[in-house]
């Protein structure tokens, strides 16, 4: 994508410290969170403002609730600016998945701007302010970046070309992108543009100390790239795959919220496969890694298989990812059942008449008759790519006696990818693989998980409510609703087992 910067100006920034105190300081928390990178050893990027129009960004793009906090503190004389992450989907014409804003007032200011408003967070606080059903986050100039430079005693001086209020910006938000949509204009610290127009996701200053310092910066570059369909630098890369097992000093709450961001917004499949490439999967997941490693998948593996397949093919990870999105994602529960659906078929391919039956059992409530009699009169042809799925003539009682081993061996699939003992014991016949027992599936999740199909096991609910029409209630499904959840796991399933052509316009 070509970005004009026809009306851009530059600000060359003096730092008068030393290489090894600059790599301390733009390493810092903040520093990671837009991923708008340079190269280490590279000099320092000139400071840029552009016009906003000139990025194809406008106020329009702006969602309510966010117009909402925006409006409400420039009324009140002070300055507001969106950044970091949100303002790189702008420019890439994406839809963020949330916006975060960071103004001139102080934090308690902006508590008694808004009625239903606190401030969250001890090392880095920031507001969140309620506008409806939504949460906006709000951080202050007096707080963003305010500790970093003061743990390390470092000072900017101010460039000659640089006005006062740049300088002030850029010493209190050295390393994100930020948009002023009142003047319309996108202030640009560390060549964020330019590494946008280069489709490249890198670390401020070296990667290795960047992961080090913070090995959550890991699992968020996986995702951004993921998302983005960004590439790593060289040196990114390489620090990725030395510092992987890092992750674990994550606890298991950080973990699961990382997942969710990779697998329940959008870019499932291209999170997993860049899982896999780095050796992340191994830790997080061992139980599906055990499966790539069990059917010859390399790293850098293009093959397809019924989790993950090429753009022109579909799999239950590319149909999620067609249903869900950044601003519409779907409840955990959703790809935890996934998951243990793979797992069950990698354990004992199933006939696919008997796959759809079980994905139409669980979307009508457990009602067996009425899934068989629609599985039986399926003319189509199945996906026969995936090796997990094995036709066999079976008769009505036969394919019954079929769809109820299925649903069990999910639920033992669902027990397994959360019981320690059998996750430690996934790559234990690969010596090279590193070890991992770990489990950041809670209980309550696991749960709800295990609601999503256990009514094709345990026969017709005998209180259940169909879901009205095929559209998406994404609200609902967000929140996880036991209807919706199981409506978008049918669909995914059954459409992945015998492709479908859906409008877009149903979701």
């Amino acid at each position: 994508m070509a970005i004009s910067t026809g009306f851009a100006f530059t600000c060359r920034p003096h730092f008068p410290f030393s290489h090894s105190m600059r790599r301390a300081f733009i390493s810092c928390a903040t520093a990671i969170e837009a991923m708008e990178e340079i190269d280490s050893g590279k000099e320092p990027a000139e400071w840029k403002r552009f016009n906003s129009k000139e990025l194809g960004i406008s106020r329009s793009m702006i969602g309510k609730p966010t117009k909402v906090v925006l409006n409400g503190l420039k009324s009140k004389g002070f300055e507001v600016y969106l950044v970091g992450g949100c303002v790189r989907d702008l420019i890439l014409k994406r839809t963020p998945k949330d916006f975060d804003i960071l103004t001139t007032a102080e934090l308690k200011e902006v508590r008694r701007t808004f009625s239903h408003c606190e401030i969250v967070g001890r090392r880095f606080p920031i507001c969140h302010v309620h506008v409806g059903d939504e949460v906006v986050e709000v951080s202050s100039f007096q707080t963003s970046g305010i500790r970093p430079v003061r743990d390390l005693g470092l000072s900017f001086e101010k460039p000659i070309d640089c006005d006062e209020k740049d300088h002030f910006m850029g010493w209190r938000c050295f390393s994100r992108l930020m948009f002023d949509p009142y003047s319309k204009l996108v202030y640009d610290y560390m060549g964020g543009v330019d590494d946008i127009r280069k489709a490249k996701v890198q670390t401020i200053g070296p990667a290795s100390f960047s992961f080090i310092e913070d090995c959550a910066r890991i699992l968020r570059a996986i995702r951004i790239a993921a998302r983005l369909g960004f590439r790593f630098g060289r040196e990114t890369a390489l620090s990725i795959k030395n510092l992987s097992s890092s992750v674990l000093r994550l606890d298991r709450g950080r973990l699961l919220m990382e997942m969710n961001y990779m697998l329940a917004y959008g870019s499932a499949e291209a999170s997993l496969r860049l899982l896999w490439k780095f050796g992340l999967l191994d830790i997080l997941l061992p139980i599906q890694a055990a499966y790539f490693v069990l059917h010859g998948f390399r790293r850098c593996d293009k093959r397809s298989n019924l989790l993950l397949t090429p753009a022109l093919h579909k799999s239950l990870f590319s149909n999620l990812d067609k249903l869900v999105a950044p601003n519409r994602p779907c409840h955990s529960s959703l790809w935890v059942a996934i998951l243990a659906l793979h797992k069950a078929l990698s354990d004992q391919p199933r006939d696919p008449l008997a796959v759809a039956a079980f994905s139409l059992g669980v979307h009508n409530g457990g009602d067996l008759s009425e899934a068989l009699s629609i599985a039986k009169r399926i003319s189509a042809q199945h996906d026969g790519s995936f090796h997990e799925l094995e036709s066999q003539d079976l008769d009505l009682a036969a394919l019954k006696e079929e769809v109820v081993e299925l649903a069990t061996s999910v639920q033992r699939a669902l027990t397994n990818m959360t019981d320690e003992y059998f996750v430690s014991r996934a790559m234990a016949n690969y010596p090279k693989a590193p070890y991992s027992d770990l489990v950041f599936i809670p209980l309550a999740l696991y749960l709800k998980a295990c609601k999503v199909f256990q009514c094709v096991r345990m026969g017709k609910e005998k209180v259940f409510v169909p879901k009205q029409g095929s559209k998406i209630d994404y609200e609902l499904l967000a929140l996880g609703s036991l209807q919706e959840v199981r409506h978008v796991f049918a669909r995914i399933v059954f459409d992945t087992i015998y492709p479908l052509n859906t409008g877009e316009d149903d979701t």
